[in-house]
């Protein structure tokens, strides 16, 4: 028997957006990236994905927005689907306590990223798909429109070039991994594939849905398997330490979920066994994490009882 009633998804983002009304626009969007800067930090959305695909929603859960480091849970998934442990011979699992951009940790580690959420770690998992499939941005695209059931998810290129032209910190990065022999391919068409993938669009409704095999324990909605249910267990472990930054601890305390947060705005979570959701607000907080997303996930585990704790 749960110990969790049914819930009303609807009624409850519903009393969601009501409460944290006030909260959209506080932050600032990523001014970092040109192409984000200007986005209006007013804006909200918020899905609730059930473990059938069923999909509820508020605000503008439907408009598609610049996914970037929310994409990473899904790059590690696929290379863990195709990898497995080998992949953390590549990357860490621990959270690294420094912005999300950093190179410090790099030269005490000798070009071994911290965790795979890190920028750092992203570009490594992003080599190593690669060096897997050929084609890092395709498969993820392919992978993303399959489980969202949206064959409109795509790459801006206005947001690629903006990155590939302000992305110094991410080159340096990987350049200075390839110097430990970390880094397999070239270096260029590696910032490509990560650019390519940072700029991808989807909606809350569109990133509950793709997020839903970590709730499955795996599955995928086709109900074939992506991942063992221990990959599974992995990933939403690394998502709860990893997944939001420097705030990681902050987010758990707040939320008590898997989480991965990007600094176009949007934050994913995990209720293993039960739903995903996804939100999006672009005003950000000093560490890059949605102001309002972080609030609306709060109060969803708050109203719901539904957490890992």
């Amino acid at each position: 028997m749960s110990l969790v009633p049914d819930l009303n998804y609807q009624d409850v983002l519903d009393q969601i957006a009501e409460e944290i009304a006030a909260l959209p626009g506080r932050g600032r969007s990523a001014d970092y990236i040109p192409a984000l800067a200007g986005i209006d930090p007013h804006r909200f959305g918020m899905a609730i994905a059930d473990l059938d695909g069923k999909v509820y929603g508020v605000g503008e859960w439907q408009t598609p927005f610049s996914a970037q480091s929310v994409t990473k849970v899904f790059t590690l998934a696929l290379v863990l689907a195709r990898d497995g442990a080998a992949l953390w011979e590549h990357v860490g699992r621990e959270p690294s306590g420094n912005p999300f951009n950093s190179l410090v940790q790099l030269e005490y580690e000798n070009g071994i990223p911290r965790n795979p959420f890190i920028n750092a770690g992203a570009l490594a998992v992003t080599d190593r798909l690669q060096a897997l499939t050929g084609d890092a941005a395709g498969t993820l695209l392919e992978f993303l429109r399959a489980e969202t059931g949206n064959c409109e998810v795509g790459f801006d290129e206005e947001v690629a070039r903006s990155e590939t032209a302000n992305g110094d910190r991410n080159a340096a990065l990987a350049h200075f991994m390839a110097s430990y022999g970390r880094i397999r391919g070239p270096v260029p068409r590696l910032l490509d594939h990560y650019f390519r993938q940072c700029s991808t669009v989807l909606s809350c409704a569109d990133l509950a849905l793709a997020t839903g095999f970590l709730a499955r324990h795996g599955l995928l909605a086709d109900g074939s398997r992506l991942l063992t249910r221990s990959e599974a267990k992995q990933i939403n472990a690394v998502m709860m330490t990893c997944g939001t930054y420097d705030a990681a601890g902050d987010f758990a305390y707040r939320v008590g979920l898997p989480g991965k947060s990007g600094v176009g705005g949007g934050i994913i979570a995990v209720v293993p066994g039960r739903c995903t959701l996804a939100v999006w607000s672009p005003g950000l907080d000093e560490r890059g994490n949605s102001v309002a997303g972080v609030a609306a996930l709060d109060r969803f585990t708050t109203l719901t009882g539904l957490s890992v704790f």
